[in-house]
């Protein structure tokens, strides 16, 4: 995308867009009052699981988690849609609609609209708008030498997923790796607020050190990630091993061979199970040390317990990302 962007001319600047383009942030943010601030974003895709309910589901979380992840509430949705009515029939699309619109009421925001067109390939995501205060705004830069990393949710999720399209995931595990994608990152923001965090972002598609990659690069410091305090979704590596892995994480990998210092011996499957490309995944923190020990233990109360500390915030090196 970014070698789209660059073509593109530049827009004229405009004092109240607090978030735009120039970070690669989760979304945009502008401004209305000096109380208050919209933020946007949108985001849609294929069917990674067979239930179109839980599709529903896995969507619109995997949507609010970037409202989420920039210190917001979510207000509004609308639902984008791409559906081969004749071939697959309303019913399929009514239950994507429904887990969407369930997920949606959870959050505490409501449907006001979409659109939908004719599509051979079902496709379904939401645009969100949500609030926030323009001085409490979570940024994807900003992470400070001295900090610690927390994450929020297990990775894994992009081999999973593809298991589950060869038919290589059992049951239980299916059902364990849907949930974590369909769990929203509300809890997670909502004990965020009692800290001040230096950055913030979700964890998607680029996989986790892409999007550390981009916090790293974007806040001109070095992360240090510890691969064995990752948490992993139980049966990945077995999987990565078997050669059980997306295109997406190995396209990631490949673009971060210049970007990550990993130890030498560290075997393939386990770089790319840490470039694993992700749906709906957790959030990844830096805040001080014992601002993110307070911030884990809240959160296992709630009853988030993947949540954990993997790494640290360094002055800038050769690289912006070490893994040991």
């Amino acid at each position: 995308m970014a070698q789209v962007l660059r073509h593109l001319p530049k827009q004229k600047e405009n004092p109240n867009v607090l978030v735009g383009t120039d970070t690669s942030d989760d979304g945009g943010v502008f401004k209305l009052t000096d109380d208050l601030a919209l933020i946007q974003t949108v985001d849609y895709f294929t069917p990674i699981v067979d239930d179109p309910y839980m599709f529903g589901q896995i969507a619109a979380a995997n949507a609010l988690s970037d409202i989420y992840a920039m210190g917001g509430e979510p207000k509004t949705v609308l639902n984008i849609v791409g559906y081969p009515m004749s071939v697959l029939g309303p019913e399929m699309l009514a239950e994507i609609l429904r887990g969407a619109g369930e997920k949606v009421d959870e959050a505490g925001a409501v449907t006001i609209g979409g659109h939908s067109i004719d599509d051979k390939e079902p496709k379904f995501g939401l645009a969100v708008t949500g609030t926030v205060h323009p001085d409490h705004i979570y940024k994807n830069v900003g992470a400070k030498p001295g900090d610690v990393l927390v994450l929020t949710k297990p990775i894994g999720v992009g081999i999973q997923t593809t298991a589950i399209k060869r038919d290589r995931l059992s049951e239980d595990k299916i059902e364990k790796v849907t949930r974590v994608m369909a769990a929203l990152n509300k809890t997670a923001a909502e004990c965020l607020k009692r800290h001040s965090p230096s950055a913030v972002t979700d964890v998607t598609g680029f996989g986790l050190l892409g999007h550390a990659y981009e916090m790293a690069s974007g806040s001109g410091v070095t992360f240090r990630i510890s691969k064995d305090a990752v948490p992993i979704l139980s049966g990945t590596e077995a999987l990565a091993k078997d050669g059980v892995v997306p295109g997406g994480s190995k396209n990631n990998l490949k673009w971060l061979e210049d970007k990550v210092a990993f130890p030498n011996d560290m075997p393939e499957y386990e770089r790319l199970i840490l470039a694993d490309a992700v749906t709906s995944g957790g959030l990844l923190v830096s805040l001080s040390k014992p601002e993110a020990s307070a911030y884990v233990a809240a959160l296992h109360e709630r009853g988030i317990t993947d949540a954990t500390i993997i790494g640290e915030v360094l002055e800038k090196g050769e690289r912006p990302i070490l893994v040991r």
